[in-house]
């Protein structure tokens, strides 16, 4: 199916989010399609794993809107490189608010597929807004879980609170932000570092010709840590996310923990339909590995045509 790309913007309050809106050729103007909306991993932009899946699932007919988040890519808002899981969830919202005004989407079949951190963001926007009628969830992280976790050493959390707070303090006396990556800089640095497969799996996809992308800076800006560790994904999902919700996970266990997190949104969720297992598939594999992310799209494609197409 031949589908056009169109360059948009909506706002979030008084922010300009820069997306890419891709249809399908449909030969009718009157035509309302469905639409799903691609949630996206920290620190990724909309010209890498969104777009992959975007690619593929307009081809079966939806419309897609994969889009740089707040205070990253292309998209305004200040400070840069933020990522507060509660702009990120109003993000989404505010992109449907935009899907409801494109005269060749449906406003009643709107989806959402959220990938890795993208999928806890997606699990908490279709809690507060049920013109969300479907989710599909890719190796999904609760965000903050995978932060708490990796702060496992007796008061670490604590203490990152107290310097997230000395950070703010320096910043309102004039003082330069705080940066750091969020995974090695380099296979080289990986590699020195001894890292396991799924770091050097996302390595390989964000800091090589891989997967890498200009306007993606790799960095996050320290205070956010005091957002990510107060966060909890999967909190109410059990009274307020009432719409069908697919998930599908990597076989390869790993330190992402996404097949963990995929099981409890699962066993969490009201309408659950197939938890989805991609045989031998890694975390980051889902992200642009062909032979994992074609059986993840079939998936897909079936669960929200069913759901989106009726």
């Amino acid at each position: 199916m031949v589908a056009k790309e169109e360059r948009i913007s909506f706002k979030n309050g008084p922010n300009r989010l820069v997306g890419i809106l891709r249809s399908p050729e449909s030969g009718s103007v009157s035509v309302k399609l469905p639409a799903l909306i691609m949630v996206t991993p920290g620190s990724s932009v909309k010209e890498q794993i969104g777009s992959n899946y975007a690619r593929a699932m307009v081809e079966h007919g939806f419309v897609t809107l994969t889009f740089d988040p707040c205070h990253q890519g292309e998209s305004e808002g200040f400070p840069r490189d933020l990522e507060n899981p509660a702009v990120r969830i109003e993000d989404v919202v505010c992109a449907v608010d935009y899907l409801s005004t494109v005269s060749t989407v449906d406003e009643e079949k709107i989806g959402l597929i959220g990938i890795c951190a993208g999928g806890g963001y997606a699990v908490g926007a279709a809690k507060i807004d049920h013109r969300v009628k479907a989710l599909g969830a890719v190796v999904p992280v609760n965000i903050g879980r995978a932060f708490r976790q990796a702060q496992s050493n007796p008061g670490a959390m604590l203490a990152t609170l107290e310097a997230v707070g000395k950070q703010r303090n320096v910043e309102m006396q004039g003082g330069e932000q705080v940066r750091v990556p969020w995974i090695p800089g380099s296979v080289e640095e990986a590699e020195k570092q001894g890292v396991d497969i799924d770091t050097m799996d996302a390595v390989k996809y964000y800091r090589t010709p891989q997967g890498q992308h200009p306007k993606s800076t790799g960095k996050l800006l320290m205070t956010s840590n005091a957002f990510l560790l107060g966060f909890d994904a999967f909190n109410l999902v059990e009274e307020l996310l009432t719409q069908p919700v697919q998930v599908i996970v990597g076989g390869r266990l790993g330190l992402t923990f996404s097949y963990a997190d995929g099981k409890t949104l699962w066993e969490k969720c009201q309408k659950k339909e197939e938890f989805v297992v991609i045989k031998d598939a890694g975390h980051y594999e889902l992200y642009d590995k062909r032979e994992y992310v074609d059986q993840a799209i079939e998936y897909l494609v079936a669960f929200f045509k069913k759901h989106l197409s009726e």
